[in-house]
C-alpha cells in the first residue's frame, strides 16, 4: 500500500525513521520492527531524505535509487518507505513534521533517531522546538549511547526521559 502524499484523516500512531538510506538494509528493517513493537505503533515510515544539510552530497546515490532500496526492506503495510519530504519540499525535520501534521491531522507522530543523531541534534534547525512538539524515541547505537547521554540534547531533555520498555 502506497503512502498518499496528500494525506488522510485516519487515526494512527506513526514512527518516523528518517535518513539517507544510502542504501537501506536489513538493519533498518530490524530497527523499524523493533521500535514499532516497543512503542506499539501502527506504522513506521522510512522517510528517505532528498538531501541532508549536515551530510556531504559526494557518494550519495540518487533519491530514486535510495527510495527503491528502502522499499525493498519495507513491507508496504506496517513498515513503509516514502520520499514525502520531496513532495513537502522540506529539508529541515521541523518543517517536515509541520507539513505531516497538516496532511495527516489525526495521526500521532513519534520521531525515531539513533543515539548518534541525539549527539548532533543541537545542530539541527529548531531542534528544541522539534523536541517540544514531537515525542522522540532514541535508539542505542554501539559506541554512541554514552556520548549521547552526556550530550547537550540529552541533558536538556532529561526530565522527559523514559526508561526502555
Amino acid at each position: 500500500m502506497t503512502l498518499n502524499p496528500r494525506g488522510d484523516r485516519r487515526r494512527r500512531r506513526i514512527g518516523l525513521l528518517g535518513g539517507s538510506f544510502n542504501p537501506a538494509h536489513d538493519g533498518h528493517r530490524h530497527v523499524a520492527e523493533a521500535v514499532r513493537r516497543a512503542l506499539r505503533l501502527d506504522e513506521v515510515w522510512l522517510m528517505v531524505s532528498p538531501g541532508n544539510p549536515l551530510k556531504p552530497r559526494a557518494g550519495m546515490a540518487p533519491l530514486a535509487q535510495r527510495l527503491a532500496s528502502a522499499r525493498a526492506v519495507a513491507d508496504g503495510r506496517r513498515i513503509r518507505a516514502t520520499d514525502i519530504e520531496r513532495s513537502l519540499g522540506t529539508i529541515f525535520t521541523l518543517d517536515t513534521l509541520r507539513g505531516l501534521r497538516r496532511r495527516f491531522p489525526r495521526a500521532r507522530f513519534v520521531f525515531v533517531i539513533g543515539a548518534d543523531n541525539l549527539v548532533q541534534l543541537p545542530r539541527w534547525a529548531g531542534w528544541d522546538r522539534l523536541a517540544r512538539e514531537t515525542p522522540i524515541a532514541v535508539l542505542p547505537r554501539p559506541r554512541w549511547t554514552r556520548r549521547a547521554l552526556a550530550g547537550q540534547a540529552a541533558r536538556r531533555l532529561a526530565r522527559h526521559r523514559r526508561r526502555p520498555g
